[in-house]
């Protein structure tokens, strides 16, 4: 496995790190709550909360988090921001995401760096996920216009029948470690142009890059006249998240995270009647024809199942190869694993960082022992990298005589499980036998054989690709999945739905007052 050390200094990079902060307007101790402008709280209970960098280990900076309290407050001026912001126009309210969206653009880069640092992605894919930001806002700005309703015929003489789109209310956004940003605002755009206002509660792993987005928020809302649109609240489960379930005002939860928690998520709040948009597992798979393009796929499975260090939640986990060529393909892809570059994120030319933490080091480890008791043979990689760092591994390729209980989960690192198929409806059987559907992608060069993935007998996921990896979602299409992926969808298509209340509108413009259905009630 090709490895690339460290090359800039302990200082050099600590001066770096200085100077992002500096640019994004971060301290060194920073307040965990926020409902705009002057918004800003320093709970007094609050529990400090530090930021590790995942290349070093070291600490980057913390935040004192927000207790019950604080959480009340925050959520109470949501409230009465939502109460004016219903009501402003949603072309006006586009404007507000117009600006977000620019407002961007002007800090991408150390935005992106800042992804980069604290959560440990290569710079490129976190300036990416800054980029995915933009496009999402600039998606928003259209959809402002676009908020219809269907108009439908009556049965009745002199009556108009159609519906429309209101407002939800605050809505509370929980998201996970691995897109700190980009997902948060797939919902907080488009939330926001459907005329909702927002609290947030990040993951506390990625603390700080949430508070540099507020601070970004804070200054797009004080050019619009405005506070309480965009809210943050950075607090433990028991304080604020658990908090947020339960909490009526919120009217809808949208959730990233594990299933598990997804699962809780979506008892807790519907125990209340509330909404959800769940965003859970992925344990995604590829089909390989025989008749592929064999270049093409290995580079798409390579970005899929290496990207990110194997922790997005369309990473590539599953490879479902023909016979005929299964050999040959992880021959070739073991040659591109071992090419991959790894080092720190923040450098050119890395192409794989570091994993979150030592918990997801030991998480993948285990399941490589348990690939390897189940009859599997690893190919390539399998190893930690500790001269890289305290989280560094190798990417690794597990030859699996079959889709065992453990190739059935979703271990959340750069692991790719590798097994062979006779037949198409074979292969589809192996690809859908798993609990998650998010996304999905067979290579082929045989229009039948795409269809019958495409179709309704072939994949069960929300995503269903061709000739292209499972990973590098679009924002024009609704992102989401099935089965233990949780139903949600966000992002582009008529996501927008799940943000607002739907409402049936009846109008007689008659003199008459017929009954639906013919009925006659008295004389």
């Amino acid at each position: 496995m090709t490895v690339q050390s460290q090359s800039i200094t302990t200082h050099s990079r600590a001066l770096r790190v200085k100077a992002l902060l500096e640019k994004l307007g971060l301290a060194e101790v920073n307040p965990g709550a926020c409902s705009g402008p002057d918004g800003w709280i320093t709970d007094p209970q609050g529990e400090r909360l530090v930021s590790y960098d995942p290349t070093t280990g070291e600490a980057i900076g913390s935040v004192i988090q927000a207790t019950a309290p604080t959480y009340d407050a925050i959520v109470a001026r949501a409230a009465a921001a939502f109460a004016h912001w219903r009501t402003v126009p949603a072309p006006k309210r586009g404007l507000l995401v117009r600006d977000l969206g620019n407002a961007l653009r002007e800090v991408q880069e150390p935005l992106g760096e800042m992804v980069t640092l604290e959560m440990g992605k290569i710079r490129a894919e976190g300036i990416g996920e800054v980029q995915e930001m933009i496009d999402i806002c600039d998606f928003a700005l259209g959809l402002s216009r676009q908020l219809y309703g269907l108009t439908m015929h009556s049965e009745r003489p002199g009556h108009r029948m159609y519906e429309q789109w209101h407002p939800l209310g605050p809505i509370g956004i929980i998201t996970a470690f691995n897109f700190p940003v980009a997902v948060w605002s797939w919902n907080a755009a488009i939330a926001a142009v459907c005329g909702d206002t927002m609290v947030w509660k990040p993951s506390p792993t990625t603390p700080l890059v949430s508070v540099a987005v507020q601070r970004i928020c804070n200054q797009v809302m004080a050019d619009h006249g405005l506070d309480g649109i965009f809210n943050l609240v950075i607090g433990s489960n028991d304080q604020v998240g658990e908090r947020m379930l339960d909490d009526g005002r919120l009217p809808l939860i949208s959730f990233t995270g594990s299933v598990r928690v997804g699962r809780h998520v979506a008892q807790r709040v519907a125990a209340r009647l509330g909404k959800t948009i769940l965003e859970l597992g992925g344990n995604n798979g590829i089909i390989i024809a025989e008749d592929a393009d064999l270049e093409l796929a290995v580079r798409a499975v390579l970005f899929g199942a290496v990207g990110t260090a194997g922790q997005r939640c369309t990473t590539t986990r599953r490879l479902i190869v023909h016979r005929s060529i299964v050999d040959e393909f992880t021959q070739r892809l073991a040659r591109a694993y071992q090419s991959v570059p790894i080092g720190d994120p923040l450098e050119p030319g890395t192409l794989m960082g570091p994993l979150i933490s030592e918990q997801a080091v030991e998480r993948m480890m285990q399941a490589l022992d348990t690939a390897q008791a189940e009859g599997g043979e690893i190919v390539t990689g399998g190893r930690r990298l500790p001269h890289l760092g305290p989280t560094f591994v190798e990417p690794t390729i597990v030859r699996m005589p079959r889709q065992t209980p453990l190739v059935c989960e979703e271990t959340f690192a750069p692991i790719l499980y590798v097994m062979a198929y006779e037949t198409l409806d074979e292969a589809i059987a192996i690809h859908n036998g798993v609990p998650q559907g998010l996304s999905s992608a067979i290579f082929t060069l045989n229009l039948r054989t795409a269809e019958q993935f495409l179709s309704a007998a072939g994949s069960d996921c929300g995503i269903a690709n061709v000739n292209i990896g499972t990973s590098g979602a679009e924002i024009g299409g609704a992102f989401g999945g099935e089965k233990d992926t949780g139903g949600g969808r966000e992002s582009g298509s008529d996501a927008w739905k799940a943000y607002m209340r739907r409402q049936t509108t009846t109008i007689n413009w008659s003199t008459e007052l017929p009954l639906a259905q013919g009925i006659q009630f008295g004389e």
